[in-house]
């Protein structure tokens, strides 16, 4: 069972009580069934994220809308779960979400998540959304030190000259300064 499945079923049995309608969505194996609890009414969020992380690992793009909403979700093991079963999904409206909730300032809060899910993608939109989301975090005094942080340590993994400059800039941060400096180290200098 993958490490990431099995954290979110111990951690979806303790909030739906391990009742029988949980044990039942665990244990099917019919994609219609998962597919059903995402648009039918009334479904408890456990029931949701459950039905759509097995879909995204499947490969059933009908999970893609509720990944993409569990992805913004202000509860951090959510977006987690969520960012997992996107990447192995293969839909080819991943990495232009992931980059839009990224970029969202009015969801800044909520961006860590998109922003590593665009690194692990390795899509075109991910240098782009990332070298924006750093660019606004590196104003003085912003509160999302971690995000910036994420969008400097996944410049330097993507290694695209077009972050040069926002990481030159991102070295008079003392809390993005080293990691900086390790990104600038791997990307190719310009000529």
């Amino acid at each position: 069972m993958d490490e990431e499945l099995r954290s979110l079923t111990e951690r979806l049995r303790q909030e739906s009580g391990d009742t029988a309608a949980f044990r039942r969505l665990e244990a099917t194996d019919d994609p219609d069934e998962l597919a059903e609890v995402l648009t039918a009414p009334g479904q408890p969020l456990w029931a949701r994220e459950l039905a759509a992380f097995r879909l995204g690992l499947a490969g059933d793009r009908r999970a893609f809308e509720s990944l993409v909403l569990l992805l913004n979700h202000r509860d951090p093991q959510r977006c987690v779960s969520a960012a997992h079963a996107l990447a192995r999904l293969g839909d080819p409206r991943t990495a232009r979400a992931a980059a839009a909730l990224a970029t969202n300032e009015l969801r800044v809060a909520y961006a860590l998540h998109p922003v590593r899910l665009l690194v692990e993608l390795r899509a075109p939109e991910s240098v782009p959304a990332l070298i924006t989301t750093l660019q606004r975090r590196l104003g003085p005094h912003d509160p999302y030190r971690r995000v910036a942080l994420a969008c400097v340590e996944g410049l330097g993994a993507l290694g695209d000259a077009r972050a040069r400059p926002v990481l030159n800039e991102a070295l008079a941060h003392p809390a993005l300064a080293e990691a900086a400096v390790r990104a600038l180290a791997v990307i190719p200098k310009q000529r």
